[in-house]
């Protein structure tokens, strides 16, 4: 038995039905490619930058070096970063946050893996 469609779904006025698909998920593809695209683009946080223009505004490197210092691993230095930026309303991307985490854990806390 054959089925017969009605003409406004057999035909959109661009052309056929499976052609207007076929534009639609080609649209989409490349769409979805250049959004990630950009997303692999995107700069890095400049981790120096941002700890120059924000963390020495309160404090030296002392805190970072001294025998007492109250950061003792990489989960509660990310916190203490995180409670820093909160406290001075800078308003970073968790991204910032790590990467200034890690800048301080590799020029002072040395923390492993």
């Amino acid at each position: 038995m054959r089925h017969i469609l009605p003409s406004s779904i057999r035909q959109t006025p661009t052309g056929t039905l499976a052609q207007t698909m076929t534009q639609a998920v080609a649209t989409t593809v490349l769409a979805t490619g250049l959004c990630l695209s950009l997303n692999a683009n995107a700069q890095e946080p400049d981790a120096h930058e941002l700890y120059t223009e924000n963390c020495t505004q309160c404090h030296g490197t002392e805190v970072y070096t001294r025998a007492d210092r109250k950061v003792s691993s990489k989960d509660a230095l990310e916190t203490q970063v995180r409670m820093c930026e909160q406290n001075l309303g800078l308003k970073w991307f968790d991204d910032e946050i790590d990467s200034v985490a890690t800048l301080l854990n590799k020029e002072y806390y040395k923390f492993g893996d």
